[in-house]
């Protein structure tokens, strides 16, 4: 798994762990008093989008913008909050973008983009602005729903195979880079790298790196492949002084389970195994060591999964279901296949020798 060590500056918000683990951070959004010039686009936009183009200027990038573009929408979000004399003060507001998903008025958006928001506004390809209710959010992952009276004149996005991708074939980002003025902007380039590691301390799953342009309002925009069906939501950037071209977008196969949870229960049920576990890297950087590849486990919960099955502390796992964990990451990724009430496998050593043990796993609180 390729992994990247800036010392960088991500816009974000935080992408946490599960299964009794922290957090890290990803993203931030345009906040209000940013200043940028007055763009009156979409009577433009509109006429150009029927007229006829010839066969070199009819691009796969064109073709998935016509396709696509529609179902991407600005969100713009008001946070009030009460003062002692529980009046409702406003103290902020953002933009970011989403996409439309369904038929049903379902928009995945960042979750980071909708923190806080005491009320949402979603502003659509047709030029209306409709309010939108937040469905729930999933700061584990930053994604979110938002839902809307479905549009009847707007098609839902069609949604790609992240597994799929191949290096170096193109990507087309559409968005709100800096805010509404510019909303609906279209930049292209390549997969530039798939299985990206941004923040392992807290990251639940590999992004895909791109060179298409991504910056603050794209949040929560799509990333199309050439044929102009959804592969990503669009996460982040590395910010950094002499660092250009390089976005990150959540892998839309990783984001399909969360988005279906949010929708369906308001929040991300997850399974839990109870246990707390370092890999050999962060152990030595702890003074600690341990022999062969897997996960010590350096906290347990007494009345957990792992506990009842007869787990220890100390013990080293080193796969589940027969897929090796050897980071965090791939533990987390193991995880969220499963669901509460699911029995696994775990393989495991305690002073050098390998057993087995079936866990039943419970349920995460909200």
């Amino acid at each position: 798994m390729n992994r990247i060590s800036l010392k960088k500056a991500i816009a974000g918000v935080c992408i946490a762990a599960v299964l009794g683990v922290g957090a890290g951070c990803i993203y931030s959004e345009i906040q209000s008093g940013t200043q940028n010039p007055q763009v009156k686009t979409e009577s433009t936009q509109r006429k150009a989008a029927n007229a006829e183009l010839s066969g070199a200027r009819n691009t796969y990038v064109v073709q998935a913008a016509k396709k696509s573009g529609s179902a991407v929408v600005g969100i713009t979000t008001k946070v009030y909050q009460q003062d002692m004399f529980n009046r409702a003060v406003f103290v902020g507001e953002g933009v970011g973008s989403g996409v439309l998903i369904d038929k049903e008025g379902h928009i995945v958006t960042n979750a980071h983009v909708v923190a806080d928001a005491t009320t949402v506004s979603v502003s659509l390809s047709n030029g209306e602005t409709v309010n939108g209710t937040v469905i729930g959010k999933d700061t584990s992952t930053d994604l979110a729903v938002v839902q809307i009276n479905p549009p009847p004149d707007i098609e839902p996005i069609t949604i790609g195979d992240s597994d799929t991708l191949q290096v170096g074939e193109p990507a087309i980002a559409i968005g709100n880079p800096l805010g509404l003025e510019f909303k609906g902007s279209v930049t292209s380039g390549v997969i530039s790298a798939l299985a990206r590691t941004v923040d392992e301390s807290g990251q639940r799953f590999p992004l895909i790196q791109t060179d298409a342009a991504i910056n603050p309002g794209n949040s929560g925009g799509a990333l199309l492949n050439a044929d102009g069906d959804l592969i990503g939501i669009n996460s982040s950037k590395i910010a950094q002084e002499g660092v250009e071209g390089m976005g990150f977008s959540i892998p839309i196969n990783e984001a399909k389970p969360i988005i279906e949870s949010i929708i369906k229960n308001g929040y991300v049920i997850r399974p839990y195994l109870g246990v707390w576990a370092i890999d050999k890297e962060t152990a030595a950087q702890n003074n600690l060591a341990f022999s062969g590849n897997g996960l010590a486990i350096v906290q347990l919960d007494s009345v957990g999964p792992a506990a009842n099955a007869g787990l220890r502390r100390g013990d080293i796992i080193t796969s589940i279901n027969g897929k090796d964990v050897t980071t965090s990451m791939e533990l987390r990724q193991v995880m969220d296949t499963l669901k509460p009430g699911d029995t696994v496998t775990i393989t495991a050593k305690r002073n050098g020798q390998t057993f087995t043990k079936d866990v039943t796993l419970s349920q995460t609180s909200k």
